[in-house]
């Protein structure tokens, strides 16, 4: 008897949510089953909304919320494919492998080293994109448009002077794009991509000239051994130490890190083929 009443009452809720949902739709069908002219209704969602001012195009808080948050997620390839941390964590890489120090140091240490020398190497041109784009802006003194146009171009000045031309000659063949006039004409896809190419190039030609001197030693110790018939005991063992302080000896980091921080041009824009 209990269980035919509560099937009796479950049944019965459910017809009276039904009920519910049927008279909100009615009440929200209403005006147009009464023959309200279609300039009644609102178009589209008044959060999500683009309209023309004088004062040029205005968006939504919203879509405005939308770009930002995308901005954001796109930071990190930014950083890497934008900045000088491409060929700092592949030249720091490499004189790991060199060195034949396996896991030392560890990533998280060369990634933190290669963020804080992007920082210290990218600072003027951060501070000239919001000297010249980012506080006009904040200051109400341009629009969104032109404030993101003046805050990318130190940004745009310091990828074309890393950059070879024959690097931006390539892309442009691939992407048939017409003859540069000057680097202003390069357009940002054939730029970034030849950055990122001219990056690897300049990292691998770098990392072979860490590689020399600690390979010599990786030759000489391993002759050393296969001469005195020491055939089971591993050359890389024994190099090791030897590598170690022949890198501590020339002060290998200070050396490294002004190299790499002085291998980047911030001077005019380099012209493009």
């Amino acid at each position: 008897m209990m269980r035919v009443r509560t099937e009796r009452s479950a049944w019965l809720r459910a017809g009276a949510g039904i009920g519910r949902w049927f008279a909100l739709c009615a009440l929200l069908f209403l005006p147009l089953m009464a023959g309200a002219a279609p300039t009644d209704v609102v178009p589209g969602l008044p959060a999500v909304t683009v309209s023309q001012t004088a004062g040029g195009t205005q968006w939504s808080l919203t879509l405005q919320i939308l770009a930002l948050m995308t901005v954001l997620t796109l930071l990190p390839s930014l950083l890497l494919m934008m900045t000088s941390f491409t060929r700092i964590i592949i030249v720091l890489s490499l004189l790991r492998q060199a060195l034949g120090t396996v896991q030392t140091p560890s990533n998280q240490i060369l990634i933190g080293l290669a963020l804080f020398l992007t920082l210290f190497i990218m600072a003027p041109v951060f501070q000239q994109s919001y000297t010249e784009g980012i506080k006009p802006y904040m200051d109400q003194q341009m629009t969104a448009e032109v404030a993101i146009q003046k805050a990318a171009e130190p940004l745009r000045t310091f990828m074309l002077n890393q950059t070879r031309q024959a690097d931006i000659a390539l892309f442009q063949n691939i992407g048939h794009y017409p003859a540069f006039e000057s680097p202003k004409d390069v357009p940002y896809p054939v730029l970034m991509a030849a950055f990122v190419t001219s990056e690897l190039k300049t990292a691998f030609q770098i990392g072979f000239l860490i590689f020399i001197p600690f390979l010599i030693i990786d030759i000489v110790v391993a002759s050393v051994l296969m001469s005195m018939g020491m055939m089971m005991l591993s050359p890389m063992i024994v190099s090791l130490p030897f590598k170690l302080m022949l890198f501590v000896l020339v002060d290998g980091w200070t050396l490294l890190m002004g190299t790499l921080a002085s291998s980047f041009y911030l001077g005019a824009p380099a012209g493009a083929g």
